[in-house]
């Protein structure tokens, strides 16, 4: 079972700074992301998103997913992407993947002008080493579960193929 989770920072650069600091626990095996983003809100509420994902099995990327989500979350077009009329039935099953709508309800009030998110898909941690290192940012963390079963119908609808 992966856990989405979402770390809230009260402005727009700690975020980035939480994310090389996962990107560090990643060498040391700390941490084993699937998936990392940096959301942030500048002060006239634009989104700005980094997304650091790596191919998974079958040579596909979380890039649709997290375009997709925050498409979803913040009802904001991802790297341009129109959402066409086979995108419906996409959206229409993340809404049903297990990422409930409390979760969703509280990431976008979380993300209010001039604050910043690092977002995360992540099936192994070492929660102990885990939070010590990434304490020193502070934040609110929000998580949601997603199953094997709901990662590989997403992974399939997004690129025909399930994960490993």
């Amino acid at each position: 079972m992966a856990d989405l989770i979402a770390i809230g920072y009260p402005d727009e650069t700690t975020a980035i700074d939480a994310e090389r600091e996962v990107q560090r626990l990643s060498r040391d095996l700390v941490i084993q992301p699937d998936a990392v983003a940096v959301i942030t809100r500048d002060q006239e509420g634009k989104f700005h998103v980094t997304t650091n994902h790596h191919a998974v099995a079958g040579g596909a990327t979380w890039g649709m997913f997290w375009g997709l989500l925050f498409g979803m979350l913040f009802f904001v077009p991802f790297f341009g992407m129109a959402l066409g009329a086979g995108m419906g039935a996409l959206m229409g099953k993340i809404e049903k993947s297990g990422i409930d709508k409390q979760f969703q309800e509280q990431v976008r009030a979380m993300l209010k002008p001039g604050t910043s998110a690092l977002f995360l898909v992540v099936d192994k941690v070492t929660p102990d080493k885990a939070v010590e290192a990434m304490s020193k940012y502070g934040g609110t963390v929000l998580k949601s579960s997603l199953s094997k079963e709901t990662e590989n119908e997403l992974q399939q609808a997004l690129h025909g193929e399930p994960t490993a």
